[in-house]
């Protein structure tokens, strides 16, 4: 199936903005606007994706819990209890307006396998195909934690490089980005425009941790989450929950809010799934020839220019590609296994063919082609 030709927006809101932050009890204002807002913007020609938090929140209230769960069984109890009830809120104010909504759960594994990548793909576009509206969470009660997210921040700009959105809201407790917590530094400048995120190191902005004790996040995993879904081509901007109705001003041209700019140059679904589904099982260390070549010449990595492989990986496994200083170059799906390249590592093509014992020359020193490859900035 082709993917739905409407603009998607993918819009996340934080346990801060759905819940009262001493008690964790739920801001039923708040939702009952945010659920108009978004079945407003489907009934415009939106495909809409709702990523929400707030599932540990809503179980520790119900279960009268006065601290956040620190264990993960705890917490994966907490959050069987809450998912159920913030589901039938939401479920409750969507069918009062008539808008269809579907329940999402899922954990990084349901990404990394292509197969499960492209399955899940498929499902959402079929759902904003019929005009429902997912509703996405962790499936935080499965999930173990080498394959968790971590923080629905991070699981929103996953979903929107998933489903090719337009653009990824962050809703959160301040109205945008600033050089620091505006809560407690009054002299916090406002950032209205960030056209690389490499610039915020000029403008030393101070990250912060969480904005409440409910929840996960905080301005790092926002500008983690914006690194994420603008090099998957998607547009994102960090503006405040409180006030759903900003989601329509900024789609209609208003300046609220932080925007970053999206990457130019988009990318195909597969790539999107390299850089951001498949989590690499080893690194390969390259020289700065090789280097050069992929930033700048559009080739695929050959044997000659690696210099040490780290991990053990299959044949046809996501690879961290690095400089000879570790810094990161890109990611990629190699075609040898972690044993083959450790034998045929700075080789050219009739030594790789001598050395493994193979009779056709073709493309045996290309470790990584260029179609399985994608580039970090």
């Amino acid at each position: 199936m082709s993917p739905t030709t409407s603009p998607v927006i993918v819009v996340k809101i934080g346990t801060s903005s759905l819940t009262r932050p001493e008690t964790g009890v739920l801001a039923l204002a708040t939702i009952a606007t945010l659920v108009e807002e978004l079945s407003q913007l489907q009934s415009l020609g939106y495909g809409v994706v709702l990523v929400s938090s707030g599932a540990v929140g809503v179980g520790c209230a119900r279960l009268g819990l006065t601290d956040r769960p620190r264990s993960i069984a705890l917490k994966q109890a907490v959050a069987a209890v809450g998912q159920g009830r913030l589901m039938r809120i939401y479920d409750d104010f969507f069918t009062s307006i008539n808008q269809p909504i579907a329940q999402v759960l899922l954990t990084r594994g349901d990404l990394m396998q292509r197969s499960r990548y492209v399955n899940a793909y498929q499902t959402f576009q079929e759902l904003l195909r019929l005009g429902v509206i997912p509703i996405v969470n962790e499936n935080d009660t499965v999930a173990v934690e080498e394959l968790k997210f971590g923080d629905n921040d991070t699981l929103s700009a996953r979903v929107a490089s998933l489903v090719g959105a337009d653009w990824l809201f962050l809703l959160t407790d301040v109205d945008r980005l600033y050089s620091d917590d505006p809560r407690s530094n009054p002299e916090a400048q406002p950032i209205d425009w960030v056209q690389n995120l490499a610039d915020l190191d000029a403008l030393q902005v101070q990250t912060g941790k969480a904005g409440s004790q409910w929840g996960t996040g905080g301005m790092v995993t926002k500008l983690e989450a914006a690194r994420i879904a603008t090099q998957s081509g998607v547009r994102t901007v960090i503006t405040e929950g409180k006030t759903p109705q900003n989601l329509r001003r900024i789609l209609e041209g208003e300046a609220l809010g932080t925007h970053f700019a999206a990457q130019a140059g988009a990318i195909t679904a597969r790539k999107r799934w390299i850089a951001h589904g498949a989590i690499p099982a080893g690194t390969l260390y390259l020289d700065g020839g090789a280097v050069e070549a992929l930033r700048h010449g559009g080739k695929s990595l050959l044997a000659a220019g690696i210099v040490a492989v780290e991990g053990e990986f299959q044949r046809q496994e996501g690879v961290l590609l690095c400089d000879g200083e570790g810094q990161s170059v890109g990611r990629g799906i190699s075609s040898y296994g972690s044993g083959e390249l450790q034998q045929i590592l700075g080789r050219k093509t009739a030594e790789i063919m001598a050395i493994l014992h193979l009779d056709r020359p073709e493309a045996v020193s290309e470790v990584v082609h260029r179609d399985n490859l994608v580039l970090m900035s």
